[in-house]
């Protein structure tokens, strides 16, 4: 059984509800938590989707997400899709009405998952029905149907020990390093991580590509911004310069320009952009003109 936290936000501009809940113990290490969302906006809702550790896995059972690039091209996967590991934020917009569950797979949980290089995923989003076809309607059509929140978080537990079960091992040396990277933070010398393992830093960077997406150097930064971004969700007031220190930045100009490269502005303004009651993020980008949709599985929409 999971334990479930429901937050719920009602005011001028609409409400939602998130359903959080951590992974069973056999699912530890693999999936990181699961948000179920409902939402009725009085108006379309666009926010910004931070870059962090893990790849985002959206199942969609109400009207579908949009994705905006900046040129304005949108881009909609039926029944959901997934975002490997990214180093830029994405945008997304509902018209108003969002209904899905959310997966945050750590990367060696995705390498398995999928069954794919993880390289192949970076940087990129998905369609799931382009990943698993029929299987991913079907997915999406019993959590639709699901009588709640618990019947659907044990609903996606199976699909994916099945999924684990058939999928490929992860290499055990590039399981010890990212345990390596996560316990320090994401401050440590890569160099010495290879030579520590017995690898040389060139084929540590070929194995990470392989099961990670990412080269380790690169993953410990984005590591370092996640553990930033979750210390200004959990609210509370903020010293900008004692943050940078507890969490390895060489100081708060050094913070500052992660912030601008993952996010487009300073950590303040992501700040004022917060939602309430785990809403996450309003995007605060302007994207031009719409243009038509595409639909990432090369068919029409239903």
């Amino acid at each position: 059984m999971h334990s479930i936290r429901v937050v719920r936000h009602a005011s001028e501009r609409g409400g939602w509800e998130m359903a959080l809940a951590e992974p069973p113990a056999h699912l530890a290490g693999l999936v990181r938590d699961y948000c179920g969302y409902r939402e009725a906006t009085a108006a379309p809702l666009r926010r910004q989707e931070l870059p962090g550790v893990q790849v985002v896995l959206i199942l969609e059972f109400g009207p579908l997400l949009k994705h905006l690039d900046d040129a304005g091209r949108v881009t909609r996967h039926r029944s959901g899709f997934t975002a490997g590991l990214d180093e830029r934020w994405s945008t997304t917009e509902h018209e108003g009405v969002s209904h899905g569950l959310q997966v945050n797979l750590t990367p060696l949980g995705a390498r398995r998952v999928f069954g794919l290089p993880m390289h192949e995923l970076s940087n990129r989003v998905v369609g799931l029905e382009d990943l698993w076809g029929l299987e991913a309607r079907r997915l999406v059509e019993q959590l639709a149907e699901a009588p709640g929140w618990a019947a659907r978080f044990a609903h996606v537990d199976a699909f994916l020990t099945r999924r684990l079960e058939r999928g490929p091992e992860v290499d055990s040396g590039v399981r010890w390093a990212m345990e390596r990277i996560h316990h320090a933070g994401g401050n440590l010398d890569i160099a010495a991580l290879a030579r520590e393992l017995g690898r040389s830093h060139k084929h540590l960077i070929h194995q990470f590509h392989e099961h990670v997406g990412l080269p380790p150097r690169r993953l410990a930064r984005l590591l370092r911004f996640d553990r930033a971004v979750q210390r200004l969700k959990a609210g509370g007031p903020v010293r900008w310069a004692e943050l940078a220190v507890e969490l390895g930045y060489f100081d708060q100009a050094h913070l500052h320009r992660d912030f601008r490269q993952f996010t487009g502005g300073p950590p303040s303004a992501l700040l004022r952009r917060t939602l309430p009651d785990a809403g996450g993020f309003e995007s605060g980008s302007q994207v031009k003109s719409v243009q038509e949709p595409a639909w990432g599985d090369g068919q029409d929409a239903r």
